[in-house]
């Protein structure tokens, strides 16, 4: 509530956070992301881990109806399935039912899961779009710590240009891509080469 936090939240477009934040302050996280869905800004949430669904479930319920992107791996959605007692398994139909719970506004929530290598799904509106992970040779893989991070980072920063979805998981993914062929989360010194589709 300080007036110099204030003013940054007043400023910015686009909120990110990991459930790990729930853990520790969960009030602060609630308070910006209802903050967020009155004023009309979006709103994004990494599901981050199974233990935050498992163990403070009820702190992530609450953030659902202000959060327009969901974030989570495949692992994380098939436990969220599974303690929200989802008739479905299939990581799609998980997604897409969870895209379909309560909003606290009238911006559709978009459900996107990850997989490592295999297809990204982005879930929403009663759809399940599936987009291909390029190929990374494994002798150039070093390190994943971080790959699902650094998706999140390059898909937002596309959404923040106000790029389509599929540009925002081709941005993703070329940024995890990137930083999996690095030791640490940490991006190569050489200038990004990704370029969308539309711009070839």
């Amino acid at each position: 509530q300080e007036p110099e936090q204030q003013a940054l939240i007043h400023k910015a477009r686009i909120f990110y956070m990991a459930g790990f934040f729930l853990t520790v302050s969960p009030d602060s996280a609630l308070h910006v992301a209802e903050y967020a869905s009155k004023n009309d800004k979006i709103f994004g949430l990494n599901i981050a881990a199974p233990f935050i669904i498992e163990f403070f479930g009820s702190q992530l319920d609450a953030m659902l109806p202000h959060s327009d992107f969901v974030f989570g791996n495949e692992i994380e959605w098939a436990v969220f399935g599974k303690v929200h007692k989802f008739k479905s398994e299939d990581l799609g139909e998980i997604a897409l039912e969870a895209s379909a719970l309560p909003k606290a506004n009238q911006r559709p929530r978009v459900c996107v899961v990850t997989q490592g290598a295999h297809m990204v799904l982005v879930c929403s509106q009663g759809e399940i779009k599936k987009f291909a992970v390029p190929k990374v040779p494994l002798d150039e893989i070093v390190d994943t710590n971080g790959a699902g991070d650094s998706f999140v980072g390059g898909f937002l920063a596309a959404l923040a240009r106000g790029w389509p979805v599929e540009d925002c998981v081709a941005l993703g993914t070329y940024v995890a891509g990137q930083v999996i062929r690095q030791s640490g989360c940490a991006f190569p010194n050489h200038p990004p080469t990704f370029k969308r589709e539309s711009d070839e």
